[in-house]
């Protein structure tokens, strides 16, 4: 991805500023889905077509590939290339999520969606629109629950059902397991999701805090403040702060010379 001309970063400024907001705190897992019900879905001011933006590919690996050298569980890439990987919790309203790709898109940003099996289940067009638009997919847990904190079988039932979903809609399992409500996931989760075909437990080292929905700055601000090379972004999609913040995060990462690609690309 090639740095934005002036004008095209000034298309995608959400205000004349960010306001500031609270310092990342700590590593938070996993929200409730969806945003409060007095809020919606913001609109979304189309930028100019960027000649980086992504190639529709509509494909993925049969199955995930191990990274020879990297940890079972990966909290960040190389710091040594600008690079990061915007990563978004998979469930909520599909409008929203629509909206957020194009925004994407719109920024010639790839990103990475661990979907939840049972949003799959009531919107399975998503997993194909997701691949098309040159993103990739990986795995939330079928029901979205405190997946640490099951017991083992039904620990590997939450994995494995929404590998099952995955596969069934795109011919792959996709590429990532990430726990569901917790940051990390325990060692007896790593050992399930590799029995269940994931070489890597998909952690982050920078939480963005939206699905506390405090404003679409405070996101950004939020994001930023703590950004840095190889750093995997925790997102959530169905909250409008996170689709109204995209546009002024992108910017932002491209001023400091830091390109959005999947995680996939990341690590690679």
């Amino acid at each position: 991805m090639t740095t934005p001309p002036p004008a095209r970063r000034q298309a995608l400024r959400t205000g004349a500023g960010i306001a500031a907001a609270a310092a990342l705190t700590g590593t938070g897992a996993c929200a409730p889905p969806g945003p409060p019900a007095t809020k919606a879905a913001p609109a979304i001011t189309p930028a100019p077509s960027r000649t980086t933006a992504p190639t529709p590919t509509g494909t993925a690996p049969a199955s995930p590939r191990a990274h020879p050298g990297l940890p079972a569980q990966i909290a960040h890439g190389p710091r040594t290339r600008p690079r990061v990987a915007l990563t978004f919790h998979g469930q909520g309203d599909p409008a929203l999520a629509e909206a957020l790709l194009r925004a994407a898109e719109r920024g010639g940003a790839r990103v990475t969606v661990l979907t939840v099996g049972d949003w799959l289940d009531a919107h399975p067009a998503l997993a194909r629109r997701i691949l098309d638009g040159g993103h990739e997919l990986g795995n939330h847990t079928q029901r979205h629950l405190a997946v640490n904190d099951l017991p083992e079988a039904e620990a590997y039932a939450e994995i494995e059902e929404c590998a099952r979903r995955l596969r069934r809609l795109t011919g792959s399992i996709g590429t990532w397991f990430r726990p569901s409500r917790a940051p990390r996931a325990s060692p007896l989760l790593v050992r399930l999701a590799r029995r269940a075909g994931y070489p890597h437990v998909l952690s982050y080292d920078v939480d963005s805090l939206d699905h506390t929905d405090p404003g679409a700055d405070a996101v950004t601000r939020t994001v930023l403040d703590a950004v840095r090379p190889g750093s995997v972004v925790s997102l959530h999609l169905g909250h409008p702060d996170t689709v109204a913040a995209l546009p002024a995060l992108l910017t932002g990462l491209d001023h400091r010379g830091l390109h959005a690609v999947t995680t996939t690309e990341l690590l690679s």
